[in-house]
């Protein structure tokens, strides 16, 4: 990847990595980039999440768009698949979340999606990254009535939530949800369309104050919503991240339920009733084992890829498929929205939940879960590729890809925001793979420090 973008947009500590100043040429530079064919005023809606940098960095980020003589419709704190949908239902020539999605509060990001909805391709992103590096004052400088201008639209989280009960075939009366909105972008959108779209919806973290997104609780802190779940007695419980763009479950008897579970539940619905494209799901090198088993039983083909949603929606598009997504619960339902919506999700599985008449402990069912365990080594930024070159570290690869052989796999994967090294390994004993994959990270930490 080139110097500013990582695999989902730019990232960084907000105010020391993710400046300001920083944020002005992105905004300055992405504008300039995606709008350059238009012949009219330029329009780029900009959406954010609770962060306390946020309105840091908007600031920041419409001056750049502004400067270049593009309006800027600021639509304030809405989820990033919100302005993925509202970039084309406002016919606007840009999309731009301010998130750093399921990172801690210090982080932020800027994430640009183009007039379709589409998060940027590689090549897009260069040309971005070029200006910004070498020809940043190269680009037009209108005056007077040309500068651009900022537009703050007040309907757009009304206009999502009218966006996602559209997609509800089914209404969800006597279904008792919890939701967990991890002090984020949902906690507007999620508890009201889901109560208009039927169900008795109980929700925790939905107080955002700034500091608290994602801080225990939401999709990476499941144990709240297992707790309150059993509590109020819900039949399910949905768990979004800080931007809103991954749903994870918890089940009536408050058993955690996967994106490979829930991918498993959405996909062999749609297959059964004729609306699974290509009967195929694009999943990751990341998905459970069980989960490529239950498409071989059921006649699923269950493409590959690599790790990101980006890679899963390439490969979407590439050939004509509708459903795919990722483990940690990031999932994309192609024929409704363009990049993962938890929310469309939950409606999904609530949908199914719905017409079948069953419970999702039952649902869960259709795949089994084969031990895995991820352990984070925490290395030096500038090293996580070294593990590829790294004599020792191959050979220990090597040890355990041998023993497993046939029985699981040992993945190893660099984090693309973070400074960890991802060790996973899946096996039949949990004790004997959780003690190899520590073993590995220690050895990946001491050698990568």
């Amino acid at each position: 990847m080139g110097k500013f973008f990582g695999t989902d947009g730019v990232r960084g500590v907000a105010n020391t990595e993710l400046t300001p100043e920083l944020v002005y040429k992105l905004g300055r530079a992405g504008a300039y980039v995606l709008t350059k064919e238009t012949h009219n005023v330029p329009k780029i809606i900009v959406g954010m999440d609770t962060r306390i940098s946020g309105d840091m960095l908007e600031s920041a980020l419409i001056a750049g768009i502004c400067s270049v003589g593009a309006s800027a419709v600021s639509l304030g704190i809405v989820p990033t698949p919100a302005v993925a949908h509202l970039v084309r239902e406002y016919n606007a020539d840009a999309g731009v979340v301010i998130s750093a999605s399921h990172n801690p509060v210090e982080d932020n990001g800027i994430k640009f999606f183009n007039s379709k909805g589409f998060k940027l391709p590689d090549e897009i992103e260069e040309q971005i990254e070029d200006i910004m590096i070498n020809s940043i004052d190269d680009i037009p400088r209108p005056i007077g009535v040309n500068v651009g201008s900022k537009i703050v639209e007040n309907e757009a989280v009304d206009d999502y939530i009218r966006f996602l009960k559209s997609t509800a075939e089914v209404r969800f009366d006597k279904i008792k949800v919890a939701i967990d909105c991890a002090n984020g972008a949902t906690y507007k959108a999620a508890p009201i369309a889901l109560h208009e779209l039927g169900a008795e919806v109980c929700a925790i973290h939905r107080e955002p104050d700034g500091t608290n997104i994602n801080k225990d609780c939401g999709s990476t802190h499941i144990e709240s919503l297992k707790k309150f779940v059993l509590e109020t007695k819900s039949d399910v419980g949905i768990a979004f991240d800080g931007d809103g763009d991954r749903c994870l479950a918890v089940d009536e008897n408050g058993e955690f339920v996967d994106g490979d579970q829930i991918m498993a539940i959405c996909g062999l619905y749609l297959m059964e009733q004729g609306k699974l494209k290509n009967n195929t799901i694009v999943a990751t090198v990341m998905s459970n084992l069980g989960l490529f088993i239950m498409g071989k039983q059921k006649g699923i083909n269950i493409e590959k890829t690599k790790v990101g949603d980006r890679y899963v929606l390439e490969k979407m598009l590439e050939n004509g498929d509708s459903l795919g997504g990722e483990q940690s619960g990031h999932i994309i339902f192609l024929e409704q929205n363009t990049t993962g919506d938890g929310i469309l999700t939950a409606i999904h599985l609530l949908s199914i939940m719905k017409k079948t008449g069953k419970k999702l402990s039952e649902l869960k069912n259709v795949m089994e879960i084969l031990p895995q365990v991820l352990v984070n080594a925490v290395v030096d930024r500038n090293k996580k590729d070294d593990y590829l070159s790294n004599e020792t570290i191959k050979a220990e690869i090597d040890r355990l890809e041998k023993k497993f052989e046939g029985q699981g796999r040992v993945l190893i994967r660099p984090s693309g925001t973070e400074p960890i090294v991802r060790v996973m390994l899946e096996g039949r004993n949990k004790e004997e793979i959780t003690e190899e994959a520590k073993k590995l990270a220690e050895l990946i930490e001491d050698l990568l420090k």
